[in-house]
């Protein structure tokens, strides 16, 4: 019978460090990351050029710029705060 995997992805089992294993490891995590940018960039363009074909923000600006002006001050107050989340924390140095 197989043991239970606790952990899933790219780290070593608990019991057991990393050692020859590490610059796999370093590649599977690049080429996952490589393909999520790449992935984000396709999308993003489709939906750019869907809104452009579709003429969407001109009838959303004639009408109601104040809105529209919300929705984008929001869309980009949230990209940033996903973009600080994903820095790595401080570190303090503890005193022993």
């Amino acid at each position: 019978m197989r043991k239970h995997i606790r952990i899933a992805g790219f780290s070593a089992p608990a019991g057991r460090a990393l050692g020859r294993e590490r610059r796999t490891v370093v590649l599977a995590e690049l080429a996952a990351i490589t393909g999520l940018a790449v992935c984000t960039i396709v999308v993003a363009t489709v939906v750019s050029v869907g809104i452009a074909r579709a003429s969407v923000v001109d009838g959303v600006v004639g009408h109601e710029g104040s809105l529209f002006a919300i929705a984008l001050g929001l869309g980009i107050l949230f990209i940033a705060i996903g973009g600080i989340s994903i820095l790595p924390p401080g570190r303090r140095r503890h005193r022993h």
